[in-house]
């Protein structure tokens, strides 16, 4: 497909399982796209199921120049004393036009990278993101909502919200698939409708 785009999925020790699947399945079985999985250094890394994943590559930018867009997945650890720097791969997705994101604690990934200094973003709640990253560049940007935000290129979620983060992050690559996305939609809402 000539105009098949592909997304680099960073993960991280610990990362939390039900954070990309809607969204790296929908991507690929529905848009076309390519789903790859990055980690720093490219090492193997163990889910909070105890899921082991072995990545296609490496998080570093020379690996990565043909991202279209790229999702950071939460980890407690990207709220630990030393979290992985990813803010060069982050930074040359956005200046080549891309689309950024991040879920959860990889919202946190994003702020230290600047991502959210003029964009309206969303986290795990304004006091939590200002915990671990006080004074983050764009911190007035903050909306405190349940679901993704997305503002230009970024796009944000707390992690309780993979099923908007995923609408939010494709409609932001694909905005001339309105219909695929409005169908998308549907389906996520009808299971809570019918659920509750």
């Amino acid at each position: 497909m000539p105009d098949q785009k592909t997304i680099g999925f960073v993960f991280i020790e610990g990362f939390a399982d039900w954070e990309y699947g809607l969204l790296a399945a929908s991507a690929v079985e529905w848009f076309g796209a390519r789903a790859v999985s990055l980690t720093p250094g490219g090492k193997p890394v163990t889910g909070i199921s105890g899921f082991r994943l072995t990545p296609d590559r490496s998080a570093g930018v020379d690996e990565n120049a043909d991202l279209d867009a790229v999702a950071v997945i939460g980890s407690d650890q990207w709220a630990g004393k030393t979290p992985p720097d990813v803010a060069q791969l982050l930074n040359a997705v956005a200046t080549r036009g891309g689309v950024v994101g991040g879920i959860c604690a990889g919202t946190l990934a994003l702020a230290r990278a600047g991502m959210f200094e003029q964009a309206k973003h969303t986290s795990n709640r304004r006091d939590w993101i200002n915990g671990h990253e006080a004074g983050y560049a764009g911190d007035s940007n903050y909306q405190d909502v349940p679901h993704a935000v997305a503002d230009g290129k970024i796009v944000s979620a707390p992690g309780l919200a993979p099923g908007t983060f995923a609408l939010a992050f494709l409609k932001t690559l694909y905005p001339e698939r309105g219909g695929d996305l409005a169908q998308m939609r549907t389906l996520f809402a009808r299971e809570y409708a019918e659920a509750s």
